[in-house]
């Protein structure tokens, strides 16, 4: 499986070159990322995340001042945006109580505690967990989306079926744990769902075409 994971990622890098995943100039703005981009598009999130930079408040500081009301109103381009304003001033409370308000400090926990303790925190689940833990962290965490599974299905790499920790204990476990190879990979998924491995996908001119069984 490793040969064939590894095998995969090549011809997708070959494909798409080095598409390191996520956008995203601070560790904030990328957990903000994280936690908005739940059940939308990029685009929608970009929205907000300037509305956020325009007002200044794209900071521990900033929304940890701002009304959760006005946060509501910036992010709304992202949709469930007072669920959303909520789930971003969970975490930042969360991160007062844990951490003093530092992602400096959050960063020199260990992997498994920093995972433990996001799950906690509502709204966050594994997806959006581990995308900070990956991207705003760099840990070796590999992302497990739809874009994935539908290629690990559809290539009968695991089972249709498979849960979300099934799916990244078979990346994790036939992988170099490396944070960046991470990173990249999964942006490869992403990128062959978004254009060819759609919900009804477009095998012909799919690079992983030839790994079909």
């Amino acid at each position: 499986m490793r040969r064939t994971l590894l095998k995969y990622y090549h011809r997708l890098r070959a494909r798409f070159g080095h598409r390191s995943w996520w956008p995203g100039e601070t560790r904030i703005e990328i957990i903000v990322g994280a936690i908005l981009t739940q059940n939308t598009a990029w685009k929608n999130v970009t929205l907000a995340l300037d509305n956020l930079k325009r007002e200044r408040i794209l900071s521990v500081p900033g929304l940890r001042s701002v009304s959760e009301t006005r946060l509501a109103q910036l992010i709304r381009s992202s949709g469930y945006f007072n669920q959303k304003a909520r789930h971003v001033k969970e975490f930042i409370r969360f991160l007062d109580e844990h951490y003093g308000g530092s992602l400096a400090r959050m960063a020199r926990a260990e992997t498994s505690v920093l995972r433990r303790q996001l799950l906690s925190v509502r709204g966050i689940g594994p997806e959006t967990a581990d995308s900070i833990l990956c991207y705003a962290f760099d840990r070796p965490v590999f992302v497990i989306d739809a874009y994935t599974k539908r290629v690990l299905v559809r290539h009968q790499l695991t089972a249709e079926n498979a849960t979300y920790a099934e799916l990244q204990e078979l990346m994790m476990a036939n992988l170099p744990a490396d944070a960046a190879l991470f990173n990249d990979y999964h942006a490869q998924f992403v990128a062959v769902g978004h254009l060819y491995c759609k919900p009804k996908p477009q095998c012909e001119s799919c690079p992983l075409r030839e790994f079909l069984p």
